[in-house]
């Protein structure tokens, strides 16, 4: 590889990790706080934090890496026209089309990156994400049940004490359970037990081999006494239930044969992250050119305005192709073509606008 290719790859590469590590740190924030958040709501056991927090990063990554990969080539093409080291190499016959093999270079493994996580990895990150929850939902320390210590149940209508878990926290044993309804009281033990599912939201915890007592919550000797061998007691309903023919939980090759239009506007979702990727490429040039003692940086607002319209308005157009707005043969093409032909055209033609306006 010319020495200067290998220049200007190292300056590219190093300019788009440097923004990606910056970005990451951001996204990690946003994410990690979500994460956090279905922990404090009841969806999520602590115990998978750091899991979901990985998986949510995979997730995300066909979005957030676009960005970095624009970032960091408006950042290291910027420096280039402030150090006046552009100049030197328009002079010597460097223009657009020699730049493109160390630009791709440095951009080609972002984008197959991206395209392996919008395709695939992202996907399958968001149904391994999903399987681990439906398991959690299984076990008794994601209802809020803990071995050894007292648990008040929703809306303050009583406590239950654990004696003991499973490994798998799906069985208990040495239940105590003790609830009041207006004026009566009701305490329930049971030797043992486990935590079923009914359907898609409900859950109960199956009591089994025990006493229930019930009586006045004042005075009185009204006392009932009951010995079971089954008995239930409703737990707080999931939140939310994610259907397992969702088309985002769905693998990219099963996507082609669903005749739903859920489907194929997810088709269309995944396959415009790295397309996207590749104009915001081509822009990074023309959209850097500025001279020595110019800012730069209203350059990169301008380009960081132009990702967050072009993410927008896929998801915007997703959103109409679910819901039959837009013809499904146009899919999201109507934004990637004249996208990628505008940043095509912008990059043959730099520099020429600057000195057509010379002649004039």
């Amino acid at each position: 590889m010319p020495k200067l290719d290998q220049y200007l790859f190292r300056e590219f590469a190093q300019s788009v990790f440097a923004a990606l590590v910056i970005l990451m740190m951001v996204s990690l924030g946003g994410i990690f706080a979500d994460v956090l958040g279905d922990i404090a709501r009841g969806k999520l056991p602590a115990v998978m934090m750091l899991s979901q927090l990985g998986l949510q990063v995979i997730k995300w990554l066909p979005l957030i890496l676009p960005l970095a990969l624009m970032l960091g080539l408006l950042l290291s093409i910027g420096r280039l026209y402030r150090d006046s080291e552009m100049p030197v190499l328009a002079a010597i016959g460097v223009g657009p089309k020699r730049l493109l093999k160390p630009l791709l270079l440095a951009a080609a493994p972002v984008i197959a990156v991206i395209a392996l996580c919008s395709l695939w990895l992202g996907p399958w990150a968001d149904r391994f994400s999903h399987q681990m929850i439906e398991e959690a939902n299984r076990s008794l320390l994601l209802v809020g049940l803990e071995p050894g210590r007292f648990t008040e149940l929703p809306g303050g209508g009583g406590v239950v004490y654990l004696g003991s878990m499973s490994n798998d926290g799906s069985r208990f044993s040495r239940i105590f359970v003790y609830r009041q309804h207006e004026d009566r009281l009701d305490v329930t033990t049971a030797a043992h037990g486990g935590l079923s599912l009914l359907g898609e939201r409900d859950r109960y915890l199956r009591l089994e081999d025990g006493f229930q007592v019930e009586g006045p919550l004042g005075e009185g000797l009204d006392y009932r006494m009951m010995r079971y061998a089954s008995n239930e007691l409703r737990m707080p309903d999931r939140e939310d239930v994610r259907d397992d023919e969702d088309p985002e939980l769905m693998p990219t090759t099963a996507l082609f044969g669903d005749p739903r239009r859920e489907a194929h506007a997810q088709v269309h979702w995944r396959i415009a992250p790295p397309l996207m990727a590749l104009a915001l490429m081509l822009l990074s040039l023309p959209l850097a050119r500025s001279s020595p003692r110019q800012a730069r940086y209203g350059r990169i607002a301008i380009g960081f305005l132009g990702y967050i319209v072009c993410v927008n308005l896929m998801m915007l157009g997703t959103q109409a192709l679910t819901d039959g707005k837009i013809p499904m043969i146009l899919g999201l093409w109507w934004l990637l073509l004249p996208v990628l032909a505008l940043a095509t055209w912008l990059y043959v033609r730099d520099g020429r606008f600057w000195q057509l306006r010379r002649k004039k």
